[in-house]
């Protein structure tokens, strides 16, 4: 391990894909490293945020005060932000107005350089909006005068990346697909480990400064051959592709959403980009950062024993951050645009927390919700319909949560082990929507049997006229799903059910704080 005992490198975009894979490897190269982030509670959780190298500060690219304070006094930065998330409306916009703000605020700061991940972005005239966005971002941070070394990649493949998560879903859902024609159009991908080193690698050659450089892996191939790379090495009989031109990009991303877990808003930039061939032009990063690079299959393979093994650091689900709506943190629901209704359950068991928290935090993804799965499946995919994130995001790990984790379409937003579990409806509602879970000991002082409540509460802040009907038409069977569950993870622990379950008062009615 070197000693990096200089000044602090900023990587924007830390609790990302990416960025929470490259934090770590930094950290353990000696580097001191300063995190920028939009909720210092989601980073909180990761198992490397108590390093003494590492610090944590909140901002977000979009406020150039607090991003200029960020930089001051780093030595050098990454730029690892992408806005091609829902909470953009406009991608291009929003990438365009972050590129500018960091621009301004490296101006008369002490970074001497910015790394920036871009997309392989082709010599072509007719570049989709994704690509198009991407080299608008590198063309604007090359106007500061700090030297910018972009890398360029096509897909990366990794347990938890987009593009990876695209082909296994496809692949393994789908034994025959009607693709469009660019299902034959060639590609270069790279391993998400290969990505890292070249990442860390241009940090020590101050000669990559103000350079761009076109990584990728050993393999030129199509995204058919892709797909088969892909069935082989998951012991899937070869997939029948059948490719037609008349399915558009905005059709393909309508299908995607329905049969992946990768949103409409996310698929179709996605998808768009796929026209475009994306191979490398220039290979001189080899002769400067000599690496062993993987093969496609030597990539999904690694990908595949990570989720087989549940050691999934990262996923690109899980990036950003969840944003608790104010009614939750006011405690005064009317000022924050509305009444709050609520339903909640309990049930009192001879079990201790430790017992009863093992379902609840294994909740959800493909352990199920403990009562009428088949509803939450149709939930599932009448939100699909409308463009929601459905249930098949699942979860990162299958026996873990983080704060920030996505959880089917819910999102964790608080989570204190043995005592609560709070989630954050991701789903399309006519308001917004929370679900929590809360245990508390109740042991007699006299050494009596353990004994604990658990409780269930649902919240909801309707908007308009279809948000009351929305809450009054589902409330029927919110109690029978809601006590279904509570006894069903009575079951789960095999403990016996002292009271309960029953409808209860909201504990936290009058104080709503996190």
């Amino acid at each position: 391990m070197q000693n990096h005992t200089a000044l602090p490198i900023l990587v924007t975009g830390a609790t990302g894909y990416v960025g929470g894979r490259l934090i770590p490897l930094l950290l353990e190269r000696g580097y001191r490293i300063r995190a920028l982030v939009r909720s210092r509670r989601k980073l909180a959780s990761r198992p490397w945020a108590s390093h003494p190298n590492l610090e944590i500060v909140e901002g977000d690219l979009h406020d150039e005060p607090r991003l200029r304070a960020a930089l001051h006094g780093c030595s050098a930065a990454y730029y690892l932000v992408h806005s091609m998330t829902s909470r953009h409306h406009d991608f291009k916009d929003a990438d365009r107005k972050a590129a500018y703000n960091m621009v301004r605020a490296l101006k008369g700061n002490t970074v001497e350089r910015v790394i920036y991940l871009s997309g392989l972005v082709p010599d072509d005239t007719e570049l989709s909006p994704h690509l198009k966005s991407r080299a608008e971002v590198a063309e604007i941070l090359a106007l500061s005068d700090v030297p910018v070394t972009v890398l360029r990649a096509a897909q990366i493949i990794g347990s938890g990346s987009a593009s990876f998560e695209l082909v296994r879903y496809l692949v393994d859902r789908l034994p025959a697909m009607i693709t469009p024609k660019w299902v034959h159009m060639e590609c270069q991908p790279i391993a998400i480990s290969n990505v890292l080193e070249y990442l860390a690698g241009v940090l020590e050659l101050p000669e990559t400064a103000g350079r761009t450089y076109d990584i990728g892996g050993p393999d030129i191939l199509t995204y058919r051959a892709l797909f088969d790379l892909y069935a082989e090495e998951a012991g899937l009989r070869k997939r029948l592709i059948i490719p037609v031109p008349v399915l558009t990009p905005y059709l393909s991303s309508l299908w995607l959403n329905l049969v992946t877990p990768v949103p409409t808003v996310l698929a179709r930039p996605l998808v768009a980009g796929l026209k475009n061939r994306v191979v490398c032009s220039d290979n001189s990063i080899h002769d400067l950062i000599p690496q062993k690079l993987l093969s496609v299959r030597e990539a999904i393979r690694m990908a595949l024993d990570r989720i087989r093994q549940h050691t999934v650091p990262t996923c690109w689900k899980d990036a950003g951050t969840p944003v608790p709506p104010e009614w939750i943190t006011c405690g005064d629901a009317p000022f924050a645009g509305g009444t709050v209704v609520h339903t909640a359950h309990e049930i009192t068991l001879h079990a201790t927390p430790e017992e009863v928290w093992k379902p609840i935090q294994r909740i959800g993804g493909e352990n199920g919700w403990y009562q009428s799965d088949i509803l939450w499946q149709l939930r599932g995919f009448l939100d699909k319909l409308v463009g929601g994130p459905g249930l098949r995001r699942g979860r990162r790990d299958a026996e873990e949560l983080l704060v920030g984790d996505a959880l089917d379409f819910w999102r964790v937003l608080d989570i204190r082990p043995c005592e609560r579990l709070l989630l954050l409806a991701e789903m399309r509602l006519p308001g917004e929507a929370l679900l929590e879970f809360r245990l508390e000991d109740t042991t007699a002082v006299d050494a009596g049997p353990p004994q604990v409540v658990l409780t269930l509460i649902a919240r909801f802040l309707p908007r308009g006229l279809a948000g009351i009907v929305y809450w009054y038409a589902m409330y029927p069977f919110h109690q029978i799903i809601f006590n279904g569950m509570l006894r069903n993870v009575a079951r789960a622990i095999g403990k016996d059910v002292v009271a309960g379950p029953r409808n209860t008062d909201d504990p936290n009615t009058a104080t709503c704080k996190l």
